[in-house]
């Protein structure tokens, strides 16, 4: 199956997803993940309807988006940062990413609207909340997270949108419902005391359908569309 192929049946998946759990489609955007893919191919998804690209790393992000291939289309494109964000890429990150999904501390908050108030930008973000016991997870945990929002709402350059989440991977996809359900929960008690939360990212290739159901607003999808990668 070739990109644009993959693309519109994962769209289709989605509008599917969406219309089960009495959702409209329209509220759910899909994150194209480009990690280690070629600008062919990322070109390929841009034609077939792809507006929102996801990167893990801010170097290999930095080639891509500059990039002269993609400096000659029409098409606004908006870049994600999905993966870990390091103190020392803040600058870059705040240059590079219209959304950043993985605030997850108070010091790396202050770093990136440092970085905003610099260039005069209101850095869109999502703070990135750890709810499975796996040391390769990032994220601020559920019992301080209130803690985070609170700081971070009183920081200037910053545009707080909403959370996400990176649950264990399960071949059964039925398996990641409860975390997904655990940060709808979260958000939801967020909106309650007054933080304005409206984006839930969470779901990727093998659990987006999953993702939806429980609330997701915003999927990150690279495998399902580009195939497997290294």
């Amino acid at each position: 199956m070739g990109i644009t192929e993959a693309f519109r049946k994962v769209q289709s998946q989605i509008v599917h997803a969406a219309m089960n759990s009495g959702r409209n489609p329209a509220h759910i955007k899909l994150v194209a993940v480009t990690k280690t893919v070629n600008m062919p191919e990322i070109i390929e998804a841009i034609q077939a309807g792809a507006l929102i690209l996801g990167e893990n790393r801010v170097q290999e992000a930095q080639k891509k988006v500059k990039s002269y291939e993609l400096g000659l289309r029409s098409e606004k494109i908006e870049w994600h940062l999905i993966g870990n964000l390091q103190k020392n890429k803040a600058k870059t990150a705040v240059e590079l990413f219209d959304l950043i999904h993985s605030v997850d501390s108070a010091g790396l908050a202050e770093e990136v609207d440092n970085h905003a108030r610099k260039t005069g930008k209101k850095q869109r973000i999502l703070v990135q909340v750890k709810l499975s016991d796996e040391a390769t997870k990032h994220g601020i945990t559920e019992n301080n997270l209130m803690d985070l929002l609170t700081k971070i709402a009183k920081m200037d350059c910053l545009k707080m949108e909403g959370l996400m989440t990176m649950p264990p991977y399960f071949e059964d996809p039925e398996k990641t419902r409860p975390y997904f359900r655990k940060l709808k929960q979260l958000a939801d008690k967020a909106i309650e005391k007054g933080f304005v939360l409206y984006e839930l990212s969470m779901g990727m290739s093998n659990d987006f359908e999953v993702a939806i159901e429980e609330g997701a607003t915003l999927v990150r999808v690279g495998t399902a569309i580009f195939g497997e990668r290294d």
